[in-house]
C-alpha cells in the first residue's frame, strides 16, 4: 500500500465540481487552472494520471467559474485512487485565507440550491453542506 492510499476520509459532504456538465469549480497552483472533481468544507480532489510526488503544503486559489472572487490557503495532498481514464489525487485543506472558510461555504450552499432537482431553501442547503458525508 502507497503512503497516499486511504488516507484522507472527509466527514462533510463532497459536492461533483460540475453543473450541467461543465466544469463549476477550479483550483489554481504551480502556475496551472486545474478542473476540480470535487470540493467540500474540507478539502478538494483533482483528476491525475501518477500518485502525488510529494505530501508537503502547497499553495492554492480556488476559483469559482464567472465570478472574479478567489479563496486563497495551504493544502496538502492526502490520497491517490487509481482509475480509469485517470486516477484521482485527494487534497485537504491546511488554511484558508482570510474569509476564505465563509465564502466556500456560500459557494457550495449557492452551489446545492442551483443543482437541487428539487426546490430547497438556503437553509436546508447548508444543512446538507455542513452534513456528515454521504459517499
Amino acid at each position: 500500500m502507497s503512503k497516499y492510499e486511504y488516507r484522507e476520509r472527509r466527514q462533510r459532504q463532497r459536492f461533483l465540481a460540475k453543473r450541467a456538465g461543465s466544469t463549476f469549480f477550479w483550483v489554481m497552483f504551480d502556475g496551472n487552472r486545474v478542473p476540480l472533481l470535487d470540493l467540500s468544507l474540507e478539502g478538494f480532489s483533482i483528476a491525475a494520471s501518477a500518485p502525488p510526488t510529494s505530501d508537503q503544503p502547497f499553495a492554492f486559489e480556488l476559483r469559482l467559474e464567472g465570478i472574479p472572487d478567489k479563496i486563497k490557503g495551504q493544502a496538502q495532498q492526502m490520497n491517490f485512487v487509481p482509475g480509469e481514464p485517470h486516477g484521482q489525487i485527494g487534497c485537504r485543506f491546511i488554511a484558508l485565507e482570510g474569509e476564505g472558510a465563509m465564502r466556500l461555504h456560500e459557494w457550495l450552499t449557492i452551489h446545492v440550491i442551483a443543482s437541487a432537482s428539487v426546490r430547497i431553501t438556503a437553509k436546508e442547503a447548508e444543512t446538507i453542506v455542513e452534513g456528515p458525508s454521504l459517499i
